[in-house]
């Protein structure tokens, strides 16, 4: 296990061994070259590799860019191949936190197809697949600020636990949406006037939504292995509107 990480390199590494590369990826930063956003140069896979010491590493699966979080990669192609039979399979678990307008149920479950979402935009009206989508989801804390921000003169807003059951693009952003409990700082799924107050209150406007935990059977012993990592300060910051604060992360 390491905790080091090298000069200027955004990652934060969370664990290694002969097969595997668990890291923490900051909000902001792409996996992955993607047609969407051709002018960055800089993406977690590059970074990753520098930590594998310039060896290529092996993405089992992503984080959108505005999401922060663990992620995992391979040190060699045969245990991505592995890990991502277990993806195929929905034999791995992740777990989310986010912060989300107004006061969800208690738990429940979202199950509610979703079309997909081309990487391309200049495809977006073409027809599309609809595929089957599920999420969990629990609420951890609830709280109301003496703002106004829409028509009422107090303004909700909740932390809850994501499971997703399927791994549909955007799918966790989408539900919440659907349920009318958009994620804070969601540009294209959200509401713009509580991501600016969210922005303008904290110097910064950020989606406020953490991968906080990944658990699968490890691709050489077969053993059961999970592992997790507290939100980046960013999104920990947030939680102080909350009775109890951060305190909410380790009731969770």
């Amino acid at each position: 296990m390491a905790t080091v990480t090298p000069p200027h390199n955004p990652l934060t590494l969370l664990y290694q061994d002969d097969a595997l590369l668990v890291v923490h990826k900051p909000a902001g930063l792409l996996v992955h070259r993607s047609p969407i956003d051709r002018h960055e140069t800089e993406f977690a896979l590059q970074f990753a590799r520098a930590l594998n010491r310039g060896r290529h590493v092996y993405p089992v699966h992503r984080l959108d860019r505005p999401t922060s979080g663990v992620l995992v990669f391979a040190r060699h192609p045969e245990i991505a191949r592995v890990l991502g039979q277990q993806m195929m399979a929905g034999a791995v678990d992740k777990t989310y936190l986010a912060v989300v307008r107004g006061w969800p149920q208690a738990c429940g479950e979202i199950d509610h197809p979703l079309k997909d979402e081309p990487e391309d935009r200049r495809l977006k009206d073409h027809e599309q697949t609809v595929r089957e989508a599920r999420t969990l989801y629990r609420t951890l804390a609830t709280t109301e600020l003496p703002v106004a921000i829409e028509t009422y003169p107090t303004s909700r807003y909740a932390l809850v636990e994501l499971s997703p059951k399927t791994g549909r693009k955007h799918q966790l952003r989408r539900h919440l949406k659907h349920i009318s409990h958009p994620i804070i700082g969601d540009a294209n799924h959200g509401r713009g006037r509580h991501n600016r107050y969210f922005a303008q209150r904290y110097g910064q406007g950020r989606l406020l939504l953490a991968a906080v935990r990944i658990a699968f059977r490890h691709p050489v012993d077969g053993q059961w292995f999970s592992i997790e990592a507290a939100p980046e300060a960013s999104f920990q910051q947030v939680l102080d509107i909350f009775p109890g604060g951060r305190a909410a992360l380790v009731s969770s």
